[in-house]
């Protein structure tokens, strides 16, 4: 699965409550936790990215609290994966539970705000103006519940199989 777009840059420890503050937990509507994903430190994010864009952070990407708000943001924007150095565990779970990609890179501060990269999620490889870079790959089953568009998703196609 190949996928192309341009990348915006974030730092180290990015938590939760930057990518979604827990002011709008109580909503529901995908949208609308999207139109605040990021806000606190880049209020215009929302309306500047594109679908199929990527985030790329630094270490530590996820951290905090644990909330599928969190994912589930960025993917209302049309974001299929981010790249990070390192991502907090819990957020690593929920992402792919929702059907977020992650892939683990140290590229951010390889690369330029908005350069294009092209990434072969099957194999890791990420490849844009400036570098080329070999993530460790995702496992084929985490690939499956990527492709299903997460992990209820998955189950429901399981459990429709074995009937």
């Amino acid at each position: 699965m190949t996928m192309k777009g341009r990348a915006w840059k974030f730092g180290d420890n990015i938590d939760t409550d930057i990518i979604i503050p827990a002011r709008y937990l109580a909503h529901t509507d995908p949208k609308v936790l999207g139109e605040h994903c990021m806000e606190p430190i880049s209020p215009s994010f929302y309306k500047n990215v594109k679908q199929g864009d990527f985030i790329v952070g630094g270490f530590n990407f996820g951290c905090g609290s644990s909330r599928e708000h969190a994912p589930i943001a960025i993917l209302a924007l049309g974001i299929p994966l981010v790249i990070a150095k390192s991502f907090a565990r819990i957020f690593y779970r929920n992402a792919f539970n929702k059907g977020l990609a992650l892939l683990e890179a140290d590229i951010v501060n390889s690369i330029e705000e908005g350069e294009e990269l092209q990434i072969d999620l099957s194999t890791g490889k990420i490849r844009g103006h400036t570098i080329e870079v070999q993530a460790k790959p995702i496992p084929s089953f985490m690939v499956e519940l990527i492709n299903e568009g997460g992990l209820i998703n998955y189950l429901k196609k399981k459990l429709e199989e074995d009937r």
